[in-house]
């Protein structure tokens, strides 16, 4: 399978100053894939240690941070010659040995030829922490789970993929209902690679939810062996909890649907837990959609997001019948699935996005981004009735501030001069050509 990832680590090889890189991602989203295949075509020979499950590596950095000591000992566990420059070290859960993490400041220091990586599923935990993290002396970056483009490669159909990148949106109307049947699949599946990679390979609908359940089955795990016990219950009611609150009419994130008379106190950590682990995204409300929209965050209200549409597909036990075959996918769930979507495509670019509405009267804006040089209100609707009042409504009453409109929906590319419609399959090209 081909991952845009593989692009970025090849720019970080070849960087002037590169630093030991941290690749931060939830678990089960291909770091370990990645890098190991990253390795495979930027370098003559792979050094893999996972740091979780290898008893040598246990007392790797405890005695001291001599670099040879520790490239020696590298070589005797791997059994591979490590070269700079021709090498590539990867160091998988070093979060799970003592001093890993800070190993890293000294091959920055002392070793910067050498090509080292650092993967964890609950590394975000672990600084969350802050257990001596080298600041300033590492490189960091995020893998999400596959984009809409990525999935569509993995179907063997990469010429897909390059009409969407042209933008020639006459030709991507033609192949709409090609478009749209791929969305439902990805829609079920999602894009977790081994669910991906199984469905690619099987078509087994059954598997794929196997599989998912397996994911979502080793994320509670997780929750169970690094929290305490009371910890692990209230992130756990946290999680179960996202179908039914992606599924109100209103999205913001309610404490009494997870239990009645619950409080913000009581989960607050649970929620940040679950945004380290990378498990879930958080959209803040904003007061103003004006730049910069952090300037106009409002910390009281927000909506949360599961990072993979297929597991949350996979939690709410929606029948593949319903994703897969008619319309049903983009009329029911209240359009739930269609803004998991659009935030996850959001994600994948690194777009941070922020929503807006108004308690008085009911209005919404989906989401609110930020480009170089303005604000973009964004409303998505999951077929192609898109009358809604909210997104003219709020361009009306702010006239005189520029603001012109995204509308994400199934009906194909229009510039109507203050709102601009985007079909949902050509999202993440219309993000990527804008300046953000």
């Amino acid at each position: 399978m081909e991952r845009k990832i593989l692009n970025e680590l090849s720019k970080w090889k070849d960087k002037q100053n590169r630093k030991p890189l941290i690749l931060l991602g939830a678990r089960q989203v291909g770091k370990t894939w990645a890098m190991k295949e990253f390795g495979r075509r930027e370098f003559e020979s792979v050094a893999y240690v996972n740091c979780d499950d290898e008893p040598l590596a246990k007392d790797l950095f405890l005695s001291d941070y001599d670099i040879p000591r520790i490239l020696l000992t590298l070589q005797a566990i791997t059994g591979v010659n490590i070269e700079a420059g021709k090498t590539l070290i990867i160091l998988d859960e070093l979060q799970e040995i003592p001093r890993g993490l800070h190993s890293l400041k000294y091959f920055q220091e002392k070793a910067p030829q050498y090509h080292v990586v650092a993967v964890g599923s609950l590394l975000g935990i672990t600084l969350r922490k802050g257990e001596s993290f080298p600041v300033g002396k590492v490189d960091m970056m995020h893998i999400c789970p596959m984009d809409f483009d990525e999935f569509i490669m993995a179907s063997a159909q990469p010429r897909l993929v390059d009409i969407l990148e042209s933008a020639d949106w006459g030709m991507i109307d033609i192949l709409k209902t090609k478009f749209i049947d791929l969305l439902r699949q990805y829609y079920f599946v999602g894009g977790m690679p081994e669910v991906v990679a199984n469905y690619m390979e099987h078509h087994n609908l059954q598997e794929v939810r196997e599989k998912q359940n397996e994911i979502l089955d080793a994320y509670r795990r997780d929750i169970s062996k690094h929290t305490t016990a009371s910890e692990s219950i209230r992130i756990g009611q946290v999680l179960n909890s996202l179908p039914s609150q992606l599924a109100k009419e209103n999205q913001k994130f309610i404490y009494s649907v997870i239990k009645k008379g619950a409080r913000a106190a009581e989960y607050e950590l649970a929620i940040q837990w679950l945004i380290d682990a990378g498990v879930i995204y958080k959209v803040s409300r904003v007061k103003e959609i004006r730049m910069p929209l952090k300037f106009y965050e409002d910390f009281s209200a927000f909506k949360l997001f599961l990072l993979d549409c297929g597991l949350l597909g996979c939690m709410a036990n929606s029948p593949a019948s319903q994703m897969l075959v008619g319309d049903n996918i983009f009329k029911e769930f209240k359009g739930s699935f269609t803004e998991q979507f659009v935030l996850q495509q959001l994600v994948s670019i690194g777009i941070q996005s922020y929503y807006w509405s108004n308690d008085k009267t009911s209005a919404e804006i989906d989401f609110a981004i930020q480009s170089q040089d303005r604000v973009i209100p964004v409303e998505v609707k999951a077929e192609e009735n898109v009358r809604s009042r909210s997104m003219s409504e709020y361009i009306k009453n702010n006239s005189s501030s520029d603001i012109k409109g995204l509308r994400i929906s199934m009906l194909g590319y229009k510039d109507q001069g203050w709102m601009e419609n985007v079909p949902l399959y050509g999202l993440s090209k219309y993000l990527k050509a804008l300046d953000l």
